[in-house]
């Protein structure tokens, strides 16, 4: 097993991934760094690579007309970023800067599409990892909604 399945094998967001789709994927990545404030994507570009963080902490951000930059969320070791590529316009709608040194894997949307168009278990088996990643952004949001507006 080469360095980049032994990360892929050891992120929690592939756990439940067969051997054999660890290997095809890492195929299609490759080990980033990024230092503390600079930019791993910016909104409107096009979303080319989605991330797998291994260490360090990234804000993802909106930019609110003449506020600057917002920090919606702050994604950290052991969750993933850039979901984007599933759907079309293959484009950031969002901006991601690294808070600290940051180390991930940078996984080609585009091979990881054409492998699983492939082989449809590898994409299901992507898909029902991404679809915990969506359960729980939704419960997280509806929390802060509820510490919002809650009564």
């Amino acid at each position: 097993m080469d360095a980049i399945e032994t990360i892929l094998a050891a992120h929690p967001f592939f756990k439940d991934l067969a051997p054999r789709h660890l290997k095809v994927l890492a195929e299609c990545a490759s080990t980033v760094s990024f230092a503390a404030g600079e930019y791993l994507f910016r909104e409107n570009e096009a979303a080319t690579n989605f991330y797998v963080l291994y260490h360090g902490r990234v804000a993802l951000e909106v930019v609110a007309g003449g506020r600057g930059p917002l920090t919606i969320r702050t994604v950290e070791a052991g969750e993933v970023l850039g979901w984007l590529w599933f759907t079309k316009p293959y484009h950031w709608r969002s901006e991601a800067r690294a808070l600290e040194v940051t180390r991930a894997l940078a996984l080609d949307v585009g091979e990881v599409a054409r492998r699983c168009e492939a082989d449809h278990e590898l994409g299901y088996s992507l898909l029902k990892a991404y679809s915990h990643v969506l359960a729980v952004l939704f419960r997280v949001a509806f929390v802060q909604l509820l510490d919002i507006y809650g009564t």
